[in-house]
């Protein structure tokens, strides 16, 4: 009848959503390129982000736009990071991932994507994949009305992160 009749719904995993940065460290027209770059590799339309601290050796203030970021969900989210984890040769590691199941990586050149080709209009830039977890029922830690914290059970560990990855996507952790 059921053949899932073993397994609990609510325990698995899934991709909440993948954040692709770019940072740039100074606004004007390099800022412009990251954004065309990823606005080419992910379809999605990115957004500058601003600096909150001030750095005068960098000459940083804040609220000074020093960065490009583009969130992705669903679909998206899963074709992007299959092409990102590719580009890194589905390795991964261990130290890559937080004790709430997030994992992050950095790709040294979008060109490393499959399907992406170099324009030397825009140069050579890195990027930052950051990727959120969770779990069916995670929206109760942030509606409007209500709110409440998600239990102890229920939470992410940096071990269920690591098997689920390694069963969604075939990384080997190293």
């Amino acid at each position: 009848m059921n053949e899932s009749k073993g397994k609990n719904r609510m325990k698995e995993i899934r991709i909440e959503k993948v954040t692709v940065n770019m940072g740039v460290g100074k606004s004007g027209e390099e800022l412009e390129k990251a954004k065309e770059i990823l606005e080419k590799i992910t379809g999605s339309k990115a957004v500058k982000t601003v600096a909150k601290v001030k750095q005068p050796k960098w000459e940083i203030r804040p609220g000074l736009e020093i960065g490009v970021k583009v969130t992705l969900r669903k679909k998206k989210a899963l074709e992007f990071l299959k092409k990102a984890l590719s580009a890194k040769d589905n390795k991964l590691k261990e130290k890559q991932f937080d004790n709430n199941g997030n994992f992050g990586f950095g790709i040294g050149e979008y060109i490393d994507l499959p399907g992406v080709k170099y324009d030397p209009r825009l140069g050579i830039r890195g990027m930052d994949v950051l990727v959120t977890l969770e779990r069916p029922g995670y929206r109760v830690k942030k509606r409007k009305i209500e709110k409440a914290r998600i239990g102890k059970n229920h939470l992410i560990s940096k071990t269920d992160a690591i098997d689920s990855v390694k069963k969604i996507f075939g990384v080997s952790i190293a």
